[in-house]
């Protein structure tokens, strides 16, 4: 990536988002994290089994920030489509790089797939379960305990 910046300068503008020039500029080494975006937005692609065939233009992914500083897939046109189409809900993405190689990894997450949040005892509500059935039970007993007593006071 190096070489092709030195070699095509213009090369950045025209494959990065402005976003992605601000945060790879303010780095180090912005040549690796601009390999690093470039291999993440073709991991996104592989996984959505998408690329310019099938209508995706170099804009249609693009790497963000997530608040907590984690990379983010960001999806339009044709690939926001193809996402679509398959249920995806999330995008985990990966990178890594060296100074001689950059790599990512996208995996695609769907509802289907995504781990269901743990069912955490409650002992407050299970307490409170457990009263309401006590409740209801002595509620009952009372309901039978006056009929009997009006069947043995009135046995017409």
């Amino acid at each position: 990536m190096e070489r092709a910046i030195s070699r095509h300068p213009s090369m950045v503008r025209k494959v990065f988002t402005d976003e992605e020039r601000r945060y790879c500029e303010a780095m180090a080494r912005p040549a690796e994290h601009y390999a690093a975006r470039f291999a993440a937005r073709r991991a996104v692609l592989k996984a959505l089994e998408c690329g310019p065939g099938q209508g995706v233009t170099r804009w249609d992914v693009t790497v963000g920030q997530a608040d907590n500083g984690r990379p983010v897939a960001l999806l339009q046109g044709r690939a926001r489509q193809a996402a679509d189409e398959r249920g995806v809900a999330e995008i985990a993405l990966s990178l890594s790089f060296t100074h001689d190689v950059a790599t990512a990894m996208a995996l695609l997450v769907t509802d289907e797939v995504r781990p269901k949040p743990k069912d955490e005892r409650d002992p407050q509500r299970e307490l409170l379960t457990s009263f309401k059935e006590a409740r209801s039970v002595i509620d009952e007993l009372e309901r039978l305990q006056d009929e009997v007593s009006s069947t043995l006071e009135n046995p017409s």
